[in-house]
């Protein structure tokens, strides 16, 4: 349209009729010798007939050399679209100019040589390779970053083929060495920080052996006589080396209550309380004579015991301490006389209390101990002699075959 409007500065006549073509040959320019014709997807139009064909876009020009056939690439429609191209023509005998309607040709090449060959094919790794060209040249400092990256991580797999045979052999003799499933369990019973137990035992009782937790020795030389000849449950519980567990306070009074006192539910009572004064007093463990004064009336040889088995001495040194693996099983052994005590179903939350720990805790060292916490059903709550309102709490309940937590199954990562 453009053009159409620079007619009228022209002061000589103008014609404007169709015909002709523009061509442009963005690669390679053939020799002004070479001949071109007019062709068009309709086989039935003559050549004469195209040069006055109002819609010129589906004509082909084409032409050829010994080497080279030029013809009209496929963007010819689109390299047409909102603009038109006029040819002018001065005749000076006349004074008349002719302007004729002349599309435009995006001239390609295709080389007779290659004509019948097929294109080669390009592998992925050579795409890669290119695309990381184009990137290490026009990319981003990202981009390229990105690109040294995956270059490092990339594995040579040709190179790897040396050496799998290798690889195989390593791993055959690394893995002749690994623990069996059955003694890996072994290994992990074997290091669990509970006492000693009896996986095979048929009643709850026989699980945790009471001598395994407090040694004869230990459990001897406890003495109940100050505890008999008290006449109050405040008195009793003042004679004990630790008085502000709810729960010891609930149990000596049911047992004093009892028609006749069970002594050696007494006397684990009596331990539980060492058991929580010894916690108490743990940065004392390294002087026994303050230690000593702090759990009065305790016999030596509970105390010697308590020190043996919950302590720990550092490194390079004679001292003495309490560590998170001692105070653990410290921890469970305590619980586990508390299963004793309670005929094993014991209130986990008053416990936690009592340790000043979360119920979450507390309630995993139970499981630890092969325990479920669930709440009872009121057959077992009548076995146990419990009111009906105890149901609405959850307790920890030992029950067998005895079955551990298994350790959980790491996810892949993504």
């Amino acid at each position: 349209m453009v053009a159409l409007l620079s007619v009228c500065i022209f002061p000589f006549p103008v014609v404007l009729i169709g015909g002709g073509a523009i061509a442009s040959f963005p690669a390679l320019k053939p020799p002004e010798s070479t001949s071109f014709s007019c062709w068009q997807h309709d086989g039935n139009t003559r050549q004469s007939e195209l040069l006055d064909h109002q819609d010129n876009r589906d004509i082909v020009v084409a032409g050829e050399t010994d080497t080279v056939e030029f013809f009209t690439a496929g963007e010819v429609r689109q390299a047409a679209n909102g603009c038109s191209y006029l040819v002018g023509i001065h005749d000076k005998r006349t004074n008349l100019t002719t302007f004729r309607a002349a599309p435009l040709h995006i001239i390609t090449r295709q080389v007779k040589a290659l004509k019948n060959l097929a294109p080669a094919e390009v592998t992925t790794d050579e795409r890669v390779r290119l695309r990381n060209k184009l990137g290490e040249t026009f990319g981003t400092k990202k981009a390229k970053a990105a690109i040294r990256a995956q270059e490092r991580n990339r594995v040579d797999i040709d190179a790897m083929k040396g050496v799998t045979s290798h690889l195989q052999d390593t791993i055959m003799e690394n893995t002749g060495s690994l623990p069996t499933t059955e003694e890996a369990k072994a290994s992990a019973d074997s290091s669990r920080l509970i006492p000693p137990y009896n996986a095979n035992a048929s009643r709850p009782d026989d699980v945790y052996a009471l001598q395994d937790i407090i040694p004869d020795a230990e459990m001897n030389a406890l003495s109940l006589s100050a505890l008999k000849s008290a006449k109050t449950d405040q008195e009793r519980i003042a004679l004990l080396p630790f008085s502000r567990s709810n729960w010891i306070k609930q149990h000596v009074h049911l047992l004093f209550s009892a028609p006749k006192l069970r002594k050696i539910d007494m006397k684990t009572v009596l331990y539980i309380s060492i058991m929580f004064a010894f916690k108490t007093a743990s940065r004392s463990v390294n002087d026994k004579e303050t230690l000593q004064k702090r759990l009065a009336g305790v016999p030596p040889i509970v105390l010697d015991g308590l020190l043996a088995r919950f302590t720990e001495t550092t490194r390079d040194s004679s001292s003495v301490k309490i560590t998170s693996q001692t105070e653990t099983m410290l921890l469970t052994y305590m619980l586990t006389l508390c299963l004793h005590v309670d005929d094993f179903a014991t209130d986990t939350d008053l416990i936690a209390r009592d340790l000043s720990m979360a119920p979450t805790k507390v309630n995993q060292l139970f499981k630890a101990l092969g325990c479920k916490i669930e709440k009872l059903d009121p057959k077992e709550l009548k076995r146990l002699g419990l009111p009906d309102s105890a149901g609405e709490s959850k307790r920890a309940v030992l029950r067998t075959p005895v079955q551990f937590p298994q350790p959980r199954a790491k996810r892949a990562r993504r």
